[in-house]
């Protein structure tokens, strides 16, 4: 499986919000924005910490994409 925060980029483009007013509105770390900035996997506590923040569900935040296996 693969995880993408493409919803949350697309979420703060609507929202008029760069990445640097996400780590201050989330008290979220440079470093996990990296990490998702690379599609790689957070804690929770972050993802809990973004949701209540930009006021989301955690599917406007993330999602998991099946690889399939032909």
């Amino acid at each position: 499986m693969a995880i993408s925060y493409k919803p949350l980029w697309h979420l703060l483009v609507e929202r008029e919000m760069n990445k640097e007013d996400l780590k201050g509105a989330a008290n979220i770390t440079s470093n996990i924005v990296s990490r998702m900035s690379k599609n790689s996997y957070v804690n929770l506590e972050s993802l809990e910490k973004i949701c209540l923040a930009l006021d989301c569900r955690i599917e406007d935040v993330i999602e998991i994409h099946r690889n399939e296996v032909e």
